[in-house]
């Protein structure tokens, strides 16, 4: 082998020229026990929580709890690897994960290690994973619609650009579906989204990728996966990995759309810890902090002002409930900190009603501030109409005799029912959603046996759409319903309504 000397002399010129006269210093400690993804250490007096360890095998650890004697630190990795006795240092830097446009398209862990198989992920920017939230004078109010393209949230519990709705309900009642479908309608709007899978299984994991990748949604979201099988303190980090890496792009001016799927495993995975590291167990074992857990976390939700860019970022945090008990610990946690919620019941599921949206308890905080004028005209009187709907609907099955009004009113409702019911991954587009809800609050759809309404509403909007296309412009355009085209609107309509007669 030969060696070349002018190779060697530009090597030695460069490490004279980058030479910084440093002494790193880190404290060694060592490991006095470890099991169940945790470690308590002794000798490192001086870490601080929340600074992050590496272990004498490489494996990186944080600081979770400082005692007199110990550090009890959790381990983000391989803990079977690590043994009593062996050496810990500590690195004086904060947990972080990478972020930018490279993460895009790309399923992570939530140290953004890739598990996409689709190479190392280059980026030139980290960013720690628990940072402050924005102050109340750096944010503005919530004014922008965020459409789910889903008829039922749009009409009656809308979202804007910087909320935070929860989704709620029992287990297989479609939490993650309106998730999704959240997700895929942002398709051209310029939203960065990320979906966060924390404590679910992999085949679910693998489903969401798959659901995402077919309705090209991948092109703009990050996932970022911590299955049922990872460790505690991984499945505790996911969330709040997945929030820096849309608080980079909200910071950037963007609008993010960030989906936590689910909080309650997260919650559970906190819990775990915090018992493995003696913290003091409160209301249903969980620790006295996990309020706070979640309120650091969807406290950066938030919508910017100017001066900062007026980015957003939008969080749709999932909540299991068991048996429909919205009432108990973690459940009522979130829905105190989120801004509204949409409550998924099992029995309007298994009745066929999908979304399964039970328009009593869910609500909207921010309501109509977050929609367009012409949604607001035609769903103003929606969510009263179906709860006076639900009213009669129990009356009636009473069985006694009703009036010719009373009897109207029921089978309009029914009716609006079916036009609520949406399949899962078609989001609708605004316009479409807006002339639908139109013509079923107008009576438009009372003459057509209900089990034909989904058909005879698809019939109706591809009718406007492909000969009528200067109202669909026009509501898109006005993002209202002016009094020039409801005329042209209740024209279309009864048009239609007639050649459906015939």
């Amino acid at each position: 082998m030969k060696f070349k000397a002018d190779e060697i002399a530009s090597v030695i010129q460069k490490e004279i020229e980058h030479f910084e006269g440093k002494i790193e210093t880190s404290e060694v400690g060592h490991v006095l026990e470890v099991g169940d993804g945790i470690a308590r250490c002794y000798g490192l007096s001086s870490a601080m929580a929340g600074e992050m360890v590496e272990f004498s095998n490489g494996t990186t650890g944080v600081v979770f709890n400082l005692e007199e004697n110990s550090v009890g630190v959790i381990i983000l990795g391989d803990y079977l690897e690590i043994a009593e006795g062996d050496e810990v240092k500590t690195t004086s830097e904060l947990l972080s994960v990478p972020v930018g446009p490279e993460m895009i398209g790309r399923v992570v862990d939530p140290l953004g290690n890739p598990l996409d198989g689709q190479g190392p992920i280059v980026t030139s920017e980290r960013r720690p994973v628990e940072t402050p939230a924005p102050g109340v004078a750096e944010r503005q109010p919530v004014t922008e619609p965020l459409q789910t393209g889903i008829k039922a949230i749009d009409a009656m519990t809308p979202i804007g650009r910087g909320q935070r709705e929860l989704i709620i309900g029992d287990r297989k009642t479609g939490k993650t579906t309106i998730a999704l479908d959240a997700i895929i309608n942002q398709k051209g709007k310029d939203v960065i989204c990320v979906y966060v899978g924390c404590g679910q299984r992999g085949s679910t994991v693998a489903g969401v990728i798959e659901t995402l990748r077919e309705h090209d949604a991948l092109d703009y979201t990050i996932i970022v996966a911590s299955s049922a099988s990872d460790p505690a303190p991984l499945q505790y980090f996911a969330p709040y990995a997945g929030a820096a890496m849309a608080e980079y792009f909200m910071y950037s001016g963007k609008h993010t759309l960030i989906v936590y799927d689910d909080l309650t495993k997260q919650a559970q995975a906190y819990r775990q810890l915090s018992l493995l590291m003696r913290r003091p167990p409160g209301r249903e074992a969980y620790p006295g902090d996990v309020f706070y857990c979640h309120s650091r976390l969807l406290e950066r939700a938030a919508k910017l002002n100017n001066e900062l860019g007026a980015g957003s970022m939008t969080a749709l945090p999932i909540i299991e409930t068991l048996e429909g008990e919205v009432s108990a610990y973690i459940p009522t946690n979130v829905i105190s900190i989120t801004d509204g919620q949409i409550y998924l019941e099992p029995d309007l599921f298994f009745a066929g009603v999908r979304p399964a949206i039970n328009v009593g308890i869910s609500v909207s905080r921010v309501g109509g501030n977050a929609q367009t004028k012409a949604m607001k005209s035609v769903a103003g009187s929606l969510r009263l109409d179906l709860a006076a709907f639900r009213e009669l609907e129990a009356f009636a099955q009473l069985g006694t005799d009703l009036d010719k009004a009373t009897q109207g009113q029921l089978d309009r409702g029914y009716r609006m029912v079916e036009i609520l019911k949406q399949n899962q991954y078609s989001p609708m587009d605004v316009v479409d959603q807006v002339v639908a809800l139109y013509a079923g609050t107008k009576g438009y759809f009372d003459s057509v046996p209900i089990p034909e309404v989904l058909r005879v509403e698809q019939e109706m909007l591809a009718f406007i759409r492909d000969e009528k296309s200067e109202i669909w412009n026009a509501i898109e355009s006005d993002k209202a319903i002016k009094p020039e085209t409801e005329d042209m609107l209740k024209a279309a309509l009864k048009e239609f309504k007639e050649r459906i007669a015939s």
